[in-house]
């Protein structure tokens, strides 16, 4: 199984989180709030776009509503595809992790600094 991208896995992690809630805007706000990283609007649905391509999300059409001016939210939620390929990539990131969580720990403390 190939491991998914860094993007993606976050992605993933959202769905993963968010369950029955997951549409582009709760799962863009989710990544940013987590890991204070801004995802453009853009790239996060092209990055859901490529994820149901590759079948392990799948999106559905909520029905309209008077808040919404016509438009449907969609929603997103992980397939078992997807479960599996989040383990996975979560699995090799803990693996070449492993004991090296002290020179990562500063690392991220020297990033910090001014």
């Amino acid at each position: 199984m190939k491991a998914v991208g860094e993007l993606e896995h976050l992605v993933l992690l959202a769905l993963l989180r968010l369950g029955d809630s997951a549409y582009g805007v709760s799962i863009r706000q989710e990544i940013e709030h987590r890991t204070g990283r801004d995802v453009p609007t853009g790239a996060l649905y092209t990055v859901l776009g490529r994820l149901e391509e590759k079948g392990l999300v799948c999106g559905r059409a909520a029905e309209v509503g008077p808040d919404r001016g016509g438009r449907r939210r969609k929603y997103y939620t992980l397939e078992p595809s997807g479960e599996r390929a989040l383990a996975h990539s979560h699995t090799i990131l803990r693996k070449m992790a492993a004991g090296l969580e002290k020179k990562i720990e500063a690392l991220a403390l020297a990033a910090e600094q001014p």
